[in-house]
């Protein structure tokens, strides 16, 4: 089974490499590659933490983790892995001077041997349910104990699992343990093939977030209301914009602050503002003169969690769209009311935002009407935040029982 795996993961491979080594910028190739092949720098610690987030809401919620583990343990090194070029990037400002950074090593057993080699990890902890089955089979062979925390199975992630129940059995028994992020999430792992002795509930580590104290400085040159449309995807900003340019007959004061999920489409978006004339900024050339019925192109990275904090509502992109969503604990961290489309399967407890008003569900069809409704009452957007920031309070403890895990292992 693990002969036959590997197969087929180099078969994947040898087809895709090409497109994935050529759309990194060329400054950043070499390293790039030489990390996934499983040379780790030598300049990072061996006999570390080595932690896994595939991409920037991996590494949020790693964030966290990571630094109360270093205010537990401050002499302990952790090594931060992603696959994605912007959670390496949001994994190293975030986490400069706390962790090191690297990219995952291809998931073939050679090249995991050589990385398990270089680092020799105390500990391998898999933020939610990044599985990568010769990195677990390495691990355990070396006699590294395998930690999920976080852990979450998508409805599309559990079909998918589902057909392959014989392999996913035979990967999921070598994880120590699976700290899974509600029941339902520990049903499906245990019936996947998970061993429910070591299955347990821990809560999310996603209510736990901690997030700069302070707005960021140029919200203080916009004026007038704010709608802040977070990781918006391909379709999405069209339908966010054809509302707002149709709000500003309304409230010509009104600001849109707009943040496309994935930075390569930051030019996309700008070409869809000037093609329907829309008055805009980047973020990046903002400068220090008061602006007002504007949008404001979000071209920077790892600055959006910030810049929740200067909006009067939070719009979640992603959810209009079969995606899945996008985090809206972030604007909830700074009680702000939350609007979502249909799609928000990748956060199912934000039933119980809808149900406690903290949140509201609405349609591409209806945002105007939903927007409308919620400008135009400042009594409605402040009920809705303060729900949020309770919610947000009421199921913080996922952090520490996560710690209490680790901790086990550590002390081994």
């Amino acid at each position: 089974m693990r002969l036959l795996y590997s197969l087929i993961y180099s078969l994947a491979l040898a087809f895709i490499f090409p497109r994935e080594y050529k759309k990194r910028p060329k400054e950043i190739r070499s390293r790039w590659l030489h990390e996934k092949m499983g040379h780790v720098p030598s300049s990072i610690p061996a006999h570390c933490v080595w932690v896994h987030a595939v991409s920037v809401g991996e590494v949020i919620a790693a964030e966290t983790f990571i630094k109360a583990l270093k205010k537990r343990y401050p002499d302990i090194n952790v090594v931060v892995s992603t696959i994605t070029d912007t959670g390496q990037k949001v994994a190293g400002e975030r986490l400069r001077g706390i962790a090191d950074t690297v990219y995952m090593p291809f998931d073939l057993d050679f090249i995991m041997r050589n990385a398990i080699k270089a680092l020799k990890p105390r500990l391998f902890v898999v933020m939610e349910t990044e599985l990568w089955p010769n990195a677990i089979w390495g691990m355990q062979s070396a006699n590294v104990p395998v930690v999920m925390l976080n852990g979450r199975i998508s409805d599309s992630s559990y079909k998918g699992y589902s057909k392959l129940k014989i392999f996913m059995k035979n990967v999921l028994r070598h994880v120590n343990i699976f700290c899974m992020q509600d029941e339902e999430y520990a049903r499906r792992i245990t019936d996947l093939g998970a061993p429910a002795d070591r299955v347990k509930v821990t809560g999310s580590l996603k209510f736990d977030i901690s997030l700069s104290g302070h707005r960021p400085e140029w919200g203080g040159f916009i004026k007038g209301p704010v709608i802040v449309a977070g990781s918006t995807h391909r379709g999405e900003e069209d339908l966010i914009v054809v509302a707002y340019d149709k709000l500003r007959a309304d409230f010509g004061d009104l600001n849109l602050v707009i943040a496309p999920r994935h930075p390569e489409r930051f030019d996309e978006v700008e070409k869809l503002l000037k093609d329907r004339s829309i008055k805009y900024v980047r973020r990046s050339k903002l400068n220090e003169s008061e602006i007002s019925g504007t949008v404001v192109l979000l071209d920077t990275i790892g600055e959006l969690s910030g810049v929740y904090a200067i909006a009067d509502i939070a719009v979640m992109g992603g959810s209009f769209i079969e995606h899945g969503g996008q985090n809206p604990l972030e604007p909830a961290y700074w009680g702000k009311p939350v609007v979502c489309g249909p799609h928000m399967e990748n956060f199912p407890f934000i039933d119980e935002f809808y149900a406690h008003d903290a949140a509201v569900q609405t349609s591409g069809g209806s945002l105007y009407e939903t927007l409308r409704g919620l400008i135009s009452s400042r009594e409605k957007r402040e009920s809705m935040g303060r729900a949020a920031g309770e919610l947000l309070k009421k199921n913080r403890g996922a952090l520490d029982r996560a710690l209490d895990v680790v901790e086990e292992y550590l002390k081994q």
